[in-house]
């Protein structure tokens, strides 16, 4: 038992000998790394005393102080600029996390000036270089001078103005306090070289082209279609056009002909369409890329795809036009068959679902003086100056009725065994032509009249079985056949949805069900087409 004892005490000796030996290794291996190892710190413990630095989100070292971070920072921009004969602009966001340490490892300044420069090489722009920002309505674009924005102004309207007839100059915008300059459009004639220091439009180039619009439309009486001067009239830009100088890295200033290439693509943009004879929904959804749902849509006074359109109206529909559209006026000359307005005569005995064409139109034919305006290529309006008729125009006439179309219900609810129209192989004895509809129905079922009027038949016909006959006025009758019981009589007056008999499989029938007509003047028509 004393030997046990006296074995765990020597044990428990030797255990506390090696501790005490490696907390003294420890020691000492610290104090040498702190005299020997510059980059292994030791620090006083006065608060954050160790600095994480980073560059643009990036880690870049750990320093003792803040102000280090700054002095790197600088040494790294200064190498940079010494590779570039020019100045730079680069982002530089520098962030210090700073923490209270007692002992550290550290980095130099050197290390992390080497880490920096890197960074700052891919945030690096050139110098800003002095250019001329271009606002085209909603597009902006940036050149390198005023004489590339004239060129490129004047290359646009080249393809409308193929006589040189029109220069294009950038002028001072008056209506704008800041300092902009906007497009102005003048003769070729006339003196463009106005003095840029008054900034302002000069009279002339108003003048100069405020006349010859005004000759183009002066009243036609008395002048000849000699006396006209056909072609090119007016010509302006489709977008509002703002010039300002800034300034910009090289890499967004676009050259002459990129910015050429970006103006003259297309975009869509609203246009309006005048409906001229012939035209349909379909073809003029189809001509613009629209579906006819779209077209319906974008036009309140479309209530549906069966809208009734008539020569003249304006749509509205989307073109794809460019960026930079020009506007221009011809005035033209041409022989064109034409038609005219279109006549209609109201019917107040017929109902609204009713026209008919009492005279076809015939075209006419005249010479033609016209101010056309075009959006690029594309046709805008017309102004007829002058016109002279050859042959006369012959409108058509259309009859129409004005009564709103009575209201019809379903008799019976069931499934239609039998539709309106020709039908192969009927029951014998049965026509050929179904002058109504068959509702599937069980015998017994509840007959309602479709619409309110007076009874005028209600007994046994032949064919029919028991039938009903309803006259509702204005010629229109509802009959109801194949029943097995009548309910009313001769002469009673009922409302519409009141029950006025029950089905049945009368008369010349194949299985229950009830036989509805809807008669017009006489005439059987289809019940489908008024039911509701």
């Amino acid at each position: 038992m004393d030997r046990r004892r006296t074995n765990r005490g020597k044990k428990y000796r030797r255990t506390n000998i090696y501790v005490i030996r490696a907390v003294f290794v420890f020691t000492y291996v610290m104090l040498i790394s702190a005299l020997f190892l510059p980059a292994y710190q030791r620090f006083k413990p006065e608060g954050e005393n160790y600095y994480h630095v980073f560059l643009n989100d990036e880690e870049v070292g750990v320093l003792d102080n803040e102000k280090a971070a700054q002095e790197c920072l600088r040494a790294a921009r200064r190498r940079i600029a010494g590779t570039s004969p020019e100045m730079l602009y680069i982002r530089t966001d520098l962030k210090v996390e700073a923490e209270e340490v007692l002992l550290g490892d550290v980095d130099t300044k050197e290390a992390v000036i080497e880490r920096m420069v890197p960074i700052l090489s891919r945030y690096e722009q050139l110098a800003l270089e002095r250019c001329y920002t271009v606002k085209i309505g909603e597009y902006t674009l940036n050149m390198h001078s005023t004489d590339d924005v004239v060129r490129l102004l004047n290359e646009v309207l080249t393809p409308y103005d193929r006589e040189k007839e029109y220069i294009v100059n950038l002028i001072a915008d008056t209506t704008r306090e800041l300092d902009v300059m906007t497009s102005q459009i003048l003769l070729t004639t006339e003196d463009t070289r106005a003095d840029e220091t008054e900034k302002k439009l000069p009279a002339a180039g108003i003048q100069a082209q405020l006349s010859k619009f005004f000759d183009a439309i002066r009243p036609a009486v008395g002048r000849h279609f000699e006396d006209y001067d056909l072609g090119l009239q007016t010509i302006s830009f489709g977008e509002k056009i703002e010039v300002t100088e800034a300034f910009m890295p090289a890499n967004q200033i676009s050259s002459y002909e990129d910015a050429l290439a970006d103006v003259s693509g297309d975009v869509a943009r609203a246009a309006i369409y005048e409906v001229v004879y012939g035209d349909t929904l379909s073809q003029i959804a189809a001509k613009h890329g629209l579906s006819l749902d779209q077209l319906v849509e974008i036009n309140p006074n479309l209530s549906d795809a069966n809208s009734m359109i008539r020569p003249g109206d304006r749509l509205a529909v989307t073109r794809m036009s460019k960026k930079l559209s020009v506007v221009y006026t011809m005035q033209e000359y041409y022989e064109e068959d034409y038609y005219a307005d279109t006549i209609y005569k109201n019917n107040d005995s017929w109902y609204i679902n009713k026209r008919e064409v009492v005279q076809e139109a015939s075209p006419g034919h005249r010479r033609v003086i016209a101010l056309r305006t075009y959006r690029d290529d594309q046709p805008q309006d017309r102004t007829i100056v002058k016109s002279e008729t050859m042959a006369e125009a012959v409108p058509q006439i259309i009859e129409t009725g004005t009564m709103p179309l009575p209201t019809y219900i379903w008799p019976a609810y069931g499934r239609i065994s039998s539709g309106f129209g020709r039908r192969n192989a009927p029951k014998a004895g049965a026509s050929t032509y179904h002058q109504g509809i068959d509702i599937a129905v069980p015998t017994g079922t509840s007959v309602m009249a479709s619409n309110g009027g007076t009874v005028t038949v209600a007994g046994w016909q032949s064919g029919y079985g028991y039938v009903v006959y309803i006259q509702h006025g204005d010629g229109r009758v509802t009959r109801y056949g194949h029943l097995s019981r009548i309910l009313v009589r001769t002469g009673q007056r009922v409302n519409q949805g009141e029950r006025i008999a029950l089905s049945g499989n009368t008369g010349n029938s194949t299985g229950p069900h009830l036989h509805f007509e809807i008669r017009i003047n006489g005439s059987a028509v289809n019940p489908l087409n008024y039911l509701q």
